[in-house]
């Protein structure tokens, strides 16, 4: 992870840190971890937007390692970080291009207002600078808003952007992105696409539809389904994942908005419970602001347990 970057997740995350590292000192001054001690920690991870089962899993580290021991929070927070880390490790995987795939195929789903859109232009500039060609695909066509932004990171990117009519059909839009990107030699494919859940039926025929008709172009597409979440809705955010599971084959997870939320916990619940990779986090609103997930720089920022280093 570039000092940069680092530097604002740190910043972005100080809302959530505030709130966990707070608990932890107020609950940890020279105390022993007893029973009484690992139950206020456990509730207190729970608060924090860490899940029951991820906190219930750091318990039982704790009783093993530590149970009875005179402990300290800056202690504490260490060990609460190392237990993290742990938990994210395993689902901290860069979404990684197959260049035998051309176009490597990436179809975007998530809930309006998770920064799906935003994510796609990010993505975009980020292949484009390592020398790929992305082709955008404006596949939210019921949306003017999400067709015009998607058009705004095309030419900050210099990324061609696919679109169609206003409430065009999006999954012929993206059977002729395919066919398009093939022509031109475009070797990213990205596919926007609705998320308006006050219909679900209707929006998983649509998505269903969108992957029937691009592996009439290619069986093997999409190569990538990334689900974006959005981190200030903290466990609604499980749910989300459960619901798009039901309508798509998920690959992957990007999280969103960290930078304004206080519910940054939820990306250990996600470890925990959704099982996906978790291939980038987003703290700003820049292309640089998202960047590949980095489980135990994120388990340090979000403990507070960076504090805690000597200058």
């Amino acid at each position: 992870m570039a000092l940069g970057f680092l530097s604002r997740l740190k910043s972005g995350l100080t809302r959530s840190t505030q709130k966990l590292a707070a608990g932890i000192t107020d609950t940890f001054t020279k105390r022993k971890l007893d029973d009484a001690a690992l139950e206020e920690l456990e509730d207190l991870l729970i608060t924090a937007d860490l899940g029951p089962a991820a906190a219930a899993r750091v318990i039982r580290a704790f009783r093993r390692t530590r149970f009875g021991q005179d402990v300290s929070a800056p202690e504490i927070r260490a060990s609460l970080a190392e237990e993290v880390a742990k938990i994210l490790a395993p689902v901290a995987q860069p979404l990684a291009i197959d260049r035998s795939k051309n176009p490597f195929v990436i179809l975007m789903v998530g809930v309006n207002g998770t920064g799906k859109t935003t994510t796609i232009g990010k993505l975009a500039q980020s292949y484009a600078e390592a020398g790929a060609r992305p082709l955008l695909v404006a596949g939210d066509t019921f949306r003017a808003a999400a067709v015009e932004q998607l058009q705004v990171w095309g030419e900050r990117t210099g990324a061609p952007v696919m679109t169609g009519p206003a409430n065009a059909d999006p999954a012929g839009l993206a059977f002729d992105a395919i066919a398009r990107a093939r022509r031109d030699g475009h070797d990213i494919v990205l596919i926007d696409t609705a998320g308006r859940l006050h219909n679900k039926a209707a929006l998983m025929e649509e998505l269903r539809k969108i992957i029937r008709v691009i592996r009439k172009q290619d069986e093997t597409a999409p190569h990538a389904v990334l689900l974006t979440l959005d981190a200030t809705t903290g466990q609604n955010a499980i749910a989300q994942v459960a619901t798009f599971k039901e309508m798509v084959d998920l690959t992957g997870l990007i999280v969103t908005k960290l930078d304004g939320s206080a519910r940054a916990g939820v990306v250990v619940a996600l470890a925990e419970t959704a099982a996906l990779p978790i291939h980038a986090i987003g703290v700003g609103e820049q292309a640089a602001d998202l960047r590949p997930f980095d489980a135990t720089e994120f388990a340090r920022a979000l403990t507070g347990a960076d504090a805690d280093r000597p200058a």
